[in-house]
This record gives structure tokens, sequence and C-alpha cells, in this order.
């Protein structure tokens, strides 16, 4: 960067939708027709003739990068499978709040080995996790605030 070089990714991702966002929105009939005739895309006459330029970009980019392909291709390759849990892991997540694991009723206790299972057999429990995560700022974090 210090020699006025771009990161790679800024050149062969961003600087792509840069170019794309930029011909769409500029109207440059050219280039995109070059765009979507190099990537192989088929856009219907309806959306490239349509006043809003969004209609068209969102044709190109639901072809050329379709959301959810990437994103369940990224969840499939980057996070852990279930089965590598640890058994000090399922415990925090079937506890709630101060309670201990081992104050559980007998019959929750026992879910833990099929927790770590993953089962799909017709006799294993089914057990359903629910979550609700909140969006805060780091430094809103009671670790990270000033004594």
């Amino acid at each position: 960067q210090s020699k006025g070089k771009k990161p790679l990714f800024v050149q062969l991702v961003l600087d792509n939708i840069w170019s794309l966002y930029e011909s769409v929105t500029k109207r440059d009939k050219e280039k995109i027709e070059k765009i979507v005739t190099s990537l192989g895309l088929k856009i219907g006459a309806r959306e490239s003739r349509h006043a809003d330029p969004k209609v068209q970009l969102n044709a190109i980019c639901s072809q050329w990068l379709p959301i959810s392909d990437a994103v369940l291709s990224m969840v499939c390759n980057k996070l852990p499978s279930p089965l590598d849990i640890t058994a000090e892991r399922v415990e925090k997540l079937m506890c709630v709040g101060a309670r201990t694991f081992d104050s559980l009723p007998p019959e929750t206790q026992e879910l833990k080995s099929a927790f770590m299972k993953c089962s799909s057999e017709g006799k294993a429990p089914v057990i359903v996790f629910v979550s609700k995560m909140f969006a805060v700022d780091a430094k809103a974090l009671p670790h990270n605030k000033p004594r």
C-alpha cells in the first residue's frame, strides 16, 4: 500500500463490484453489456430497460453473486462442526444464568450426550436451542468500562 498499490481484495473483488455499480448508475450501456457477456449472465429486457438502476443492478448481482449461496457456503466452510463441541460448552449452553449443570434435573442432564452426538436417528431426542443476540458496542461491555 505504501507504493500506491491497492490491497489484493480491492483489486480482485471490490474494484469489480464498484465498476459494475458505477456502470449501472451512470447508464453506460456498452460497459454493462460487456460485463454481462463476460460473466455469462442473462438479463431480461424488462430489467435492462427499467427506469430504476437498482432493478438492473439487482438482476445482475443476483445471478453473478447470489447472496444465499455465498452465505451457505461460508457457513459450511468456516463454522466448526457441531460434533466438535466440548462437554463444557454443552453444559454452558444448557444452563441459564447462574445455575450449574449439576442443578438441572436428571432428565435434562441425560440430554447432554444426545446434544453432543447430533444424531438424526428416529429414537434420538429432538433438541431445539433458541438464542437471541444483541449487537452491543465493544466499549459498552463490562470488561471494557473504565474503573
